[in-house]
């Protein structure tokens, strides 16, 4: 009977560290609303969904105090037993003896004084009370030791946070890391930790190259289900431009067949003797499709806050493009039969590229790589990837040649690229948001964290016009932003005036509103007896005495339990302007 029992449970363990289910996330809005795709970034936390996409930041730091993960998916078992299996293999290398070691043995052999486990407190602010924050969390990642006594991981890891500790392989002690900088378009962070303990026996880790399909990469790091290091190995399947889930960018990533789970976020994925990638993702739904950040994307990160001291972001043209397949539509735009390239039917205002190209315009070239008409180039072995790869590795304010075909004639032109920010910000991550409350209106600028208050579904849910221009609208002039009415907090000075919330502020005294700072300016300076604000195309107006209305403000700051009616940013603003303003009197 007891002889029973031993072989049942060691057939349940064995039917648990075999059977794997799929990390699941919300419904793709991609498939909802294709044409938005390039506009459609979504944050992530650790109760929603990432961006609207069947991708999913699969290793979104590992909840510690997640009663519902084991739903989500099983986790195979640490690699303890392998380890030891490891130690033996290095002994019998001493003893001169010639061993066949397999590509996840010698990612073992590298890791186990490179691989960290991360500890992240964190803590989101809310969107909906910005002057409050939400439950605070606990999560973990992993990270990986390079030259210069730093450490690698995901932005995800550790965004949002108040509290960030790091364990090495083999020891119990855990030491306090400070965020050097963060990346959130490409996902990556950069950690210190000034303790000389944690440093002893550390070895770092070199990049190599992006791998040639098919070729073996083993992904290192501590994923859920035990708190040993954890080997899992695969090739890689697929190089190209890929939505990166946290940042909602476009940028390159590799697509590799190995079992990564929530926890493996930041780690290394090692290919002979360096680094491949850092695993940051999945594909929901499907079993064993991760997806790691390549090399080139890490140096360019890695690069640009060593040079500039912070991160600088990934560069821009500006341009959305139309491919030219058709046949017919080459021809209405005089392409000869040689040519090829895309379409621009869009232009940012504040790029570079604004003063130059023009809307019609074809683009053929790209330093002299010539584009196709799908709008891909030429990368690697008979590879093709799309030619925005090219404009994200550019450097900010460096050149490049561009090829154009305007009404018929060519001509090349150069322009300068630079990271471009969006009218309405993607993420709003290590941040608190801004606000300013006046009679009981809450003014903040729109935000997609914002519109993602509303839930999964937020693009169903969210008012159809602010969620429209979220995505759509593009930036007029620098430093704009849409401000908007998030909410009316009730008193006889706005009664009546409950129902225009989520509009947005487009006057204030029939002076046009720029940003929240400038809204703020104009109330606060405001000198008439009316004050008198025009919402939402000017179909709605907000008219109040002012005096009265400055009155009520504190009683109902008082009545809500409101620290302040200005966030603390648009404080130290107005603080900085009232300071040089009594200088320029000096």
């Amino acid at each position: 009977m007891l002889l029973r029992s031993f072989r049942t449970v060691e057939l349940l363990r064995r039917i648990s560290t075999s059977s794997v289910s799929g990390y699941r996330t919300s419904p793709s809005l991609l498939q909802r609303c294709n044409g938005f795709q390039s506009y459609l970034p979504h944050r992530v936390t650790t109760t929603e969904s990432p961006f609207p996409s069947h991708i999913s930041r699969f290793c979104s730091s590992q909840s510690a105090n997640s009663q519902n993960e084991n739903r989500h998916t099983t986790l195979p078992s640490p690699v303890s037993s392998r380890r030891v299996n490891n130690r033996k293999i290095s002994r019998r290398r001493k003893a001169g003896k010639s061993l066949s070691i397999s590509p996840a043995a010698d990612a073992v052999d590298l890791a186990l004084d490179s691989v960290v486990k991360i500890f992240t407190v964190s803590t989101s602010p809310s969107y909906f009370l910005p002057w409050q924050n939400k439950s605070q969390r606990e999560s973990m990642g992993s990270g990986f030791v390079i030259s210069g006594r730093k450490i690698i991981t995901n932005a995800h890891v550790v965004a949002d946070h108040s509290f960030v500790l790091v364990r090495k392989h083999g020891s119990s002690i855990k030491h306090r890391a400070e965020v050097q900088a963060v990346g959130h378009e490409c996902d990556l962070a950069i950690l210190v930790v000034d303790s000389e303990v944690f440093w002893e026996g550390m070895n770092a880790l070199e990049l190599g190259d992006i791998p040639f399909l098919q070729e073996a990469v083993a992904v290192v790091g501590y994923p859920q289900g035990g708190d040993n290091i954890s080997v899992t190995k695969g090739v890689v399947s697929r190089v190209e431009p890929t939505q990166y889930v946290h940042g909602a960018t476009q940028l390159m990533a590799i697509q590799i067949d190995a079992a990564i789970n929530p926890g493996n976020s930041g780690g290394p994925a090692i290919m002979g003797n360096k680094v491949a990638g850092v695993a940051f993702q999945n594909l929901s739904g499907a079993e064993n499709i991760g997806y790691i950040i390549p090399t080139p994307v890490i140096k360019h990160f890695i690069n640009g806050v060593e040079e500039c001291g912070k991160y600088i972001g990934f560069c821009s043209m500006g341009v959305s493009c139309q491919p030219m397949e058709n046949g017919e539509l080459r021809s209405g735009f005089q392409m000869s039969s040689e040519m090829t390239g895309v379409l621009v039917s869009k232009i940012n205002p504040l790029s570079d590229a604004h003063k130059i190209l023009k809307k019609d315009d074809v683009l053929l070239a790209f330093d002299g790589v010539p584009i196709a008409n799908d709008g891909t180039v030429p990368f690697r072995n008979r590879e093709r990837i799309t030619f925005d790869h090219l404009v994200s590795m550019k450097k900010p304010d460096e050149t490049a040649l561009v090829k154009v075909l305007r009404e018929g004639k060519e001509h090349e032109f150069s322009i300068t690229l630079r990271p471009l920010q969006p009218l309405v910000p993607v993420h709003q991550f290590d941040q608190l948001p801004s606000y300013y409350i006046f009679a009981g209106f809450v003014f903040v600028p729109l935000t997609q964290p914002y519109l993602h208050e509303y839930g999964e579904d937020w693009y169903n849910t969210s008012p159809r016009t602010l969620c429209h221009r979220a995505l759509k609208d593009l930036p007029k002039k620098a430093g704009q932003q849409l401000v908007i009415v998030s909410q009316v907090l009730m008193d006889d000075i706005n009664t009546g005036y409950e129902r225009l919330a989520e509009l947005q502020v487009n006057k204030v005294n029939g002076v046009e509103v720029n940003n929240l700072r400038h809204l703020c300016q104009l109330i606060e300076n405001c000198n008439t007896e009316k004050l008198r604000i025009d919402l939402d195309d000017e179909s709605r107006v907000i008219v109040l005495n002012y005096q009265s209305a400055k009155i009520a403000t504190s009683l109902i700051l008082k009545r809500h339990r409101i620290a302040s009616a200005i966030s603390s940013d648009l404080l130290i603003e107005q603080n900085l302007d009232t300071e040089l303003a009594s200088c320029s009197a000096v």
